[in-house]
């Protein structure tokens, strides 16, 4: 997808479940057939890879190869980690999972820890998606490790979202699962009411949870009396879609405290949208006036309400996330920090 690159990646998900994808052709344009170049595809994509999910089926060519770890694939990334390597790739690994409950648990098991300790040291070296795994990567022994965000296409005009000032109205929340604690998505979606209220704008929500969502929604929509201005949105949308939801809402809003790459804050910037609360790496890096990280829930829903009012905020606001988006996150500034490595 860049011109600048040299040694296109390929990501190995060994046993996962995403289909086989191809990232070097020139249509770059959104396709609700395929997996958007967000998330560990986008460090495939954004140097004109490829994606698979058996080690059988990366190409001859391949130079250097990204295999994503999981609880239920260790042994068997780290068998595809030697044998890539004895191939003669640069092979580099990564938790696809890399919120911090998520890594807890993969390394709270005594087997699971040696297993992973082995296959990191296995490897060329560890790319980490947050900086708060670099420690736990460099714990193991491994050779390298390396922090680089998963990058959004931001630098491509086809994967911009953002529509105009005048169609923005309300808040999007951008978490929706109430089982996982650390996303706090009934607190945000409850504080969010609030402001929908006091400003009488929208509350956007999606509900991906059928009934027992759909309960908690309604307990929620009772309670606070905000009616029909909380709309839910059922089930799951084509990511462009889903895109194009979130680009009519003034802001994104989340109180989540997973530590995770953070792709709802990229979402939000392939929307042209400031998001507020998160504290995942996405959040810190491309949204640096409003991300929640060491910030009190107070001072982020006195942000909300100021970013809700005032259009010379919102505009900085807009204004800052673009620039370092571009800066630091574009698909052109990562190729060039992937293509460093070896």
């Amino acid at each position: 997808m860049t011109a600048e690159v040299l040694h296109p990646w390929v990501v190995l998900n060994v046993d996962g479940r995403d289909p086989a994808q191809d990232f070097s052709g020139a249509n770059t344009a959104p396709d609700p057939e395929v997996h958007a170049p967000v998330n560990y595809h986008a460090y495939a994509a954004c140097t004109a890879g490829s994606f698979h999910k058996a080690a059988s089926a990366v190409p001859d060519s391949a130079e250097r190869v990204l295999v994503l770890l999981r609880q239920r694939n260790l042994v068997a990334a780290r068998a595809a980690v030697r044998q890539l390597r004895e191939r003669g790739c640069s092979v580099w690994v990564s938790l696809k999972e890399s919120g911090g409950l998520q890594v807890s648990e993969l390394i709270s098991e005594p087997r699971r820890w040696k297993e992973f300790c082995d296959v990191c040291r296995s490897a060329n070296g560890c790319l980490s998606s947050t900086p708060d795994l670099v420690v736990l990567y460099r714990s193991t022994g491994a050779q390298n490790v390396v922090f680089i965000p998963t990058p959004y296409p931001v630098d491509l005009p086809e994967w911009n979202f953002a529509c105009s000032m005048a169609l923005r109205n309300g808040i999007f929340v951008g978490t929706r699962e109430f089982d996982v604690l650390s996303r706090r998505h009934t607190i945000a979606v409850t504080a969010a009411v609030s402001v929908g209220i006091q400003k009488a704008c929208r509350v956007v929500v999606f509900n991906p949870d059928g009934k027992r969502g759909e309960k908690m929604l309604e307990a929620i929509r009772e309670s606070t009396g905000i009616g029909t201005r909380l709309e839910v949105i059922h089930g799951r949308l084509a990511y462009p879609d889903y895109l194009r939801v979130m680009a009519m809402s003034r802001v994104v809003w989340q109180l989540d405290r997973s530590r995770v790459p953070g792709q709802v804050a990229g979402d939000a910037l392939l929307c042209g949208v400031p998001c507020i609360g998160g504290d995942g790496a996405i959040d810190r890096i491309g949204h640096p006036g409003t991300h929640g990280d060491g910030k009190s829930d107070g001072e982020l829903l006195e942000k909300l309400e100021v970013l809700m009012s005032d259009d010379v905020v919102y505009q900085s606001a807009v204004e800052a996330s673009k620039a370092a988006a571009h800066s630091l996150l574009s698909f052109g500034k990562v190729a060039r920090q992937l293509e460093e490595l070896s």
